[in-house]
C-alpha cells in the first residue's frame, strides 16, 4: 500500500480553466467538491452535457500529480497547482499507473474511487501554447498517452487539506488499466 500527500486543493464555483487554491475543500459523497462547478450526480463538463446531460458524473474530482509540473517545467512550461483545473494536487503517488476502481483515502475521512484518465483538451494550449503536446502524446507502440491526471467519484465525504495523507487501496484483481473518462 503506497502513501502520498495532498500538496494543494482547488475549487471554483464558475466555469474557468484554472481553479484557485483553497485552505481546504469538502468532498460530498456522490457529488464531488462542495461549491465546485463540476460537482453533481450527472455530468457537468460542457462537452459531456452536450452529448447526454443524463450521463453519470464520473469526473467529480480531478487529481493531478505534482510531479507532472516538474516534468513540463523541463520543457519550459510553468504550471502550478490549480492551473490545469484539478481539485487535488498530489505528491508521491503514480496516479497514472493506478488501476480503475482504486480507492484513495484523502485525509481523515474522505474516500474517492478512481474512474479513469482525464482526456486533455485544446484548452490546455489556450492556457500555455504547446503544453498539450506535453500532457498528451503517443508511446513507442503508437498508443495515446494521457498525462493530465485522473478522475474520481466521491464515496465518502470529508474535508481535504494540503499536507493530508493519501492512502492507496487497490481493488481486488484482475486490475483494469485506466481509460479516458
Amino acid at each position: 500500500m503506497s502513501i502520498g500527500t495532498v500538496q494543494s486543493v482547488s475549487s471554483n464555483g464558475t466555469y474557468s480553466f484554472t481553479k484557485p487554491n483553497r485552505e481546504a475543500v469538502t468532498l460530498l459523497a456522490g457529488l464531488g467538491v462542495e461549491g465546485d462547478v463540476h460537482a453533481g450526480v450527472t455530468v457537468k463538463h460542457r462537452s459531456r452535457v452536450a452529448q447526454d446531460p443524463t450521463q453519470p458524473n464520473l469526473r467529480q474530482v480531478h487529481l493531478i500529480h505534482a510531479e507532472l509540473f516538474e516534468d513540463v517545467a523541463g520543457a519550459g512550461f510553468e504550471v502550478t497547482p490549480g492551473d490545469l483545473g484539478e481539485n487535488v494536487t498530489t505528491r508521491g503517488i503514480d496516479l497514472l499507473a493506478l488501476p480503475t476502481g482504486t480507492r484513495l483515502h484523502l485525509g481523515a475521512e474522505a474516500v474517492v474511487e478512481v474512474t479513469g484518465l482525464r482526456n486533455p483538451c485544446a484548452q490546455i494550449d489556450t492556457f500555455r501554447h504547446g503544453l498539450l503536446k506535453q500532457v498528451l502524446g503517443r508511446d513507442e507502440n503508437g498508443e495515446v498517452v494521457r498525462k493530465a491526471g485522473i478522475m474520481a467519484i466521491v464515496l465518502t465525504g470529508g474535508e481535504v487539506r494540503p499536507g493530508d495523507t493519501i492512502r492507496v487501496e487497490l481493488p481486488e484483481g484482475p486490475h483494469r488499466p485506466l481509460e479516458k473518462v
